[in-house]
């Protein structure tokens, strides 16, 4: 069936949305370490930048949501994302920053798995690849011989991964709620990550501020910019199909590489070099899957 011709800069706003996107969470990490060295931890920080985004949201969208009815969906959306979001910020914080990602990026692995289990697509040879592809350079990246089997070994490895997870399965249920409200999503995604960041607060010791003045200006520039990025991109995944979406925020390692090696001095060995081309060749398999859909 022949599909109604799409103006090019409507095509190209979604692919402008994402690469927006992955810039902001390639660099997101910064901030947070700065506030970090200040004496705010980074689940203290999450906490503050997040309910300023939900409050600048709830102010932009509050007329417009005024009468919508709540889906139970929304709840799945928003303590996926959040978990994603959360595990994110402290997975950069805590760890290598690229590594982080690559392990994030193991996400068309999970994706195949959710979007099975979800949305009833099925696997196929190219998803059977991709799994084995993606196995395959995390197991690369995480084999240690003197620890035997390759698990994350770190918080960070496991916070990379489970956000992969998450994020992944996030992207699924965004797909599966197409027909809700963007700006309900974003404001779900984000009391999320506060619900989930206020439960595990509790476990962190307590720290000790010195925040400069410029360090709040900081938190709520944070706290508008995630409105901004997470409604663009939540935008773009409507309209993008979801292999060629994750293709795109490959963008993210890219920027997030460049940005840890000037501003943390981070370097990658060539085990993790090896790892992420397969992790990375894995999500640029995964536009393969869309191929035949259309």
């Amino acid at each position: 069936m022949d599909t109604p011709q799409i103006s090019a800069p409507a095509k190209s706003t979604p692919v402008i949305c994402l690469l927006t996107g992955a810039t902001v969470w390639g660099l997101i990490w910064y901030p947070y370490r700065v506030l970090e060295a200040q004496g705010m931890s980074g689940i203290e920080a999450v906490i503050l930048t997040y309910v300023a985004a939900f409050l600048t949201g709830l102010a932009l969208w509050r007329r417009k949501l005024r009468g919508v009815p709540l889906h139970p969906m929304l709840l799945a959306v928003g303590l996926a994302a959040g978990a994603c979001n959360l595990g994110f910020v402290m997975g950069t914080l805590l760890g290598e920053v690229t590594r982080v990602l690559l392990l994030f990026y193991l996400s068309p692995l999970w994706t195949v798995i959710f979007a099975r289990a979800l949305l009833g697509e099925r696997l196929n040879a190219t998803g059977t690849l991709i799994i084995a592809i993606s196995l395959s350079g995390a197991c690369v990246m995480l084999w240690h011989p003197q620890f035997g089997i390759p698990w994350p070994q770190s918080d960070a490895e496991w916070l990379g991964l489970v956000a992969g997870i998450c994020f992944a399965l996030s992207n699924v249920l965004i797909k599966k709620t197409s027909n809700l409200m963007i700006e309900q999503k974003v404001l779900s995604v984000f009391l999320g990550v506060i619900a989930w960041s206020v439960f595990f607060w509790f476990f962190f010791p307590r720290t000790e501020w010195q925040l400069v003045p410029a360090s709040w200006a900081m938190l709520c520039i944070v706290g508008m910019t995630l409105v901004f990025t997470n409604a663009i991109v939540q935008y773009a995944i409507t309209h993008t199909r979801a292999a060629q979406a994750i293709v795109i925020m490959l963008f993210e390692l890219v920027v997030a590489a460049i940005a840890s090696w000037l501003l943390a001095g981070e370097t990658l060995g060539l085990r993790d070099w090896i790892g992420g081309v397969l992790i990375v060749g894995a999500s640029l398999l995964s536009t393969r899957m869309d191929a035949g859909e259309a």
